[in-house]
């Protein structure tokens, strides 16, 4: 591949020396490569707007996507191009990196392998939810990580019914309830207890958020199944109000009745994988504190 497109986290590349290298390597090795934050500078001096990431600035024959920050970054880079299907690599300038694999002193060599075509894509799955709310129009999106539901307002625990196909399975007091993806997994469901589960898989993870309970456990159930969350009644049988929230970006308020519809989505976000290091090692890396 020899067509690249840049994304940048300024924050953590904040001038934009590492964006730069890469640039510059690339040109003198005769690719193509758009920068997103020399955009930037064109849409504000022209007066336009600017989005951290804007699918249609992409040139078309675009064959990678460099995400320079960390997981989240990618995973918002992901998200707002998914329709564009354009492979992503995450070089990780952040700390806990698990999609973002590229440590900056290995860009030079990721990008040999790159211009080589030496790489695999994995397919990653994607969650779709659809939030019903009285009185109002359905809102769908998509989330690479995780869709969470969880408490708005006061510090109390609130009751979530949990259904899969249809059936009702399990009735939850929690402080919320997170539903992921494999590759979520490693997030913020791994931090209420959750499972780890292999990325490359086809499941879907129901972990309850601080459960008021001491047999609440995560379940682990397959990618065809749908999984809905409806928000029940607070103490007293008050209304109550939470938040469906997609991959900690997008949030929609909902209340006591209303409820998400989450299943896997058909669309997918394509990984690129450069290094021969395996999950398992990465996660033995991570789980030491390499």
């Amino acid at each position: 591949m020899n067509r690249f497109y840049v994304i940048t986290n300024v924050e953590k590349d904040k001038d934009l020396k590492t964006t730069r290298q890469i640039y510059d390597y690339l040109k003198a090795r005769g690719c193509e490569c758009t920068v997103r934050e020399f955009q930037k500078k064109e849409t504000e001096d022209s007066g336009g707007d600017y989005r951290y990431t804007d699918a249609s600035l992409i040139p078309a024959g675009t064959e990678c996507i460099l995400v320079l920050g960390g997981d989240g970054t990618l995973i918002q880079a992901a998200r707002d191009t998914v329709d564009r299907k354009i492979p992503l690599l995450g070089v990780n300038l952040g700390t806990l990196g698990f999609l973002a694999e590229i440590e900056k002193t290995g860009v030079p060599d990721a990008l040999d392998s790159l211009i080589l075509d030496n790489y695999t894509i994995e397919p990653r799955m994607l969650l779709e939810g659809t939030v019903y709310r009285e009185g109002k129009e359905p809102v769908k999106n998509l989330a690479l990580n995780d869709i969470v539901v969880n408490r708005a307002g006061a510090l109390r625990i609130i009751d979530y019914e949990i259904s899969v196909n249809g059936e009702p399975l399990n009735r939850y007091s929690a402080d919320g309830m997170i539903v992921s993806t494999p590759t979520g997994s490693t997030g913020y469901s791994l931090s209420a207890g959750g499972p780890i589960v292999s990325p490359m898989a086809s499941m879907i993870v129901v972990t309850p958020i601080c459960p008021h309970t001491l047999t609440a456990r995560s379940i682990v159930l397959s990618g065809g199944d749908r999984v809905t969350v409806r928000t029940g009644a607070g103490r007293r049988n008050q209304r109550e109000e939470s938040f469906v929230t997609f991959d900690g970006e997008v949030q929609v308020p909902v209340a006591t009745g209303d409820y998400v519809e989450i299943q896997k989505s058909e669309k997918t976000v394509n990984i690129l994988k450069i290094s021969r290091v395996s999950f398992l090692e990465v996660l033995r890396d991570k789980m030491r504190g390499n």
